[in-house]
């Protein structure tokens, strides 16, 4: 293959300028070669296989990432860094994510990928599988409130929305029109999850925090898996008028927050086993 690139450049640059002439005599004289590589020579890692820093594993924490149909590759790559930061058990990517070894994600990623577990490209039928025993899933909301009043007047399903610009919820599999939208959330398919905010205690059991694509937001999968395992959704109060946060930095509060609220439960555990 380098002998016939080789050649077809110097077919090339023979039309070319006296300057890419001397170019092509200094590559012969240098003997170097053009090697063309392709991408697909490198197979992605396999989290089974990986290897993992010592001290990520002590400090890991009993919280897991869901990253729900999140498309944009600097977004996804900035959820790893904080997934990594936290110290997240393991990440997984439902269908309809970027993939997590895209080079933008790599970039924004800063090493992430080596930190912690990533499992890619998964249906919603698998990911109970990857889940431990007793888990609770829970969807990052940052305008629940508003959305479960406005049910509770109207009783549509098209006032589920997730953002605050009032449009309605879009499902990966069920984008339907409004009026069979209706007749579906009379016949009870959407979930009906508790709303409480982002700073009240969720971390008692294991739990999973769904991140939604700030395009399409959270997929119905992923609430029926929050109801299925007695989650909820997670509030993150913004000023009136703000449509709505980054999802990456949504991601970041809700999973600081959680470790926050485990190392305020050990310290007090702590604390207690000191006066016996």
């Amino acid at each position: 293959m380098d002998i016939h690139v080789g050649r077809c450049m110097e077919q090339v640059l023979k039309g070319y300028t006296p300057r890419s002439k001397a170019v092509m005599r200094e590559r012969r004289a240098l003997n170097f070669s053009i090697r063309m590589f392709s991408p697909r020579i490198f197979a992605k890692p396999d989290h089974v296989k990986m290897t993992y820093p010592e001290t990520q594993l002590l400090h890991a924490v009993p919280i897991l990432l869901i990253c729900d149909n999140l498309r944009d590759p600097g977004n996804l790559g900035t959820i790893l860094r904080s997934a990594a930061g936290v110290g997240c058990s393991k990440v997984l990517l439902t269908k309809g994510c970027v993939d997590a070894w895209e080079p933008k994600v790599l970039r924004a990623g800063m090493g992430a990928h080596f930190q912690v577990p990533i499992i890619n490209n998964l249906d919603w039928e698998a990911v109970p599988n990857y889940l431990p025993n007793d888990t609770r899933v829970y969807v990052a909301d940052n305008c629940g409130l508003y959305t479960q009043a406005q049910a509770q007047m109207s009783n549509k399903a098209s006032d589920y929305g997730w953002v605050c610009d009032r449009q309605p919820l879009k499902f990966h599999k069920y984008e339907e029109e409004e009026e069979n939208l209706e007749s579906a959330a009379n016949k009870g398919w959407l979930p009906e999850l508790e709303v409480q905010s982002y700073d009240s205690d969720w971390t008692e059991a294991p739990a999973a925090v769904v991140i939604g694509g700030e395009t399409s937001g959270v997929s119905l999968e992923s609430l029926q898996l929050a109801e299925s395992t007695g989650g909820g959704r997670l509030l993150i109060p913004i000023v009136p008028g703000v449509d709505s946060l980054n999802s990456a930095m949504a991601a970041s509060i809700l999973l600081f927050e959680g470790r926050r609220q485990l190392r305020v439960r050990a310290e007090h555990l702590s604390k207690d086993g000191s006066y016996h």
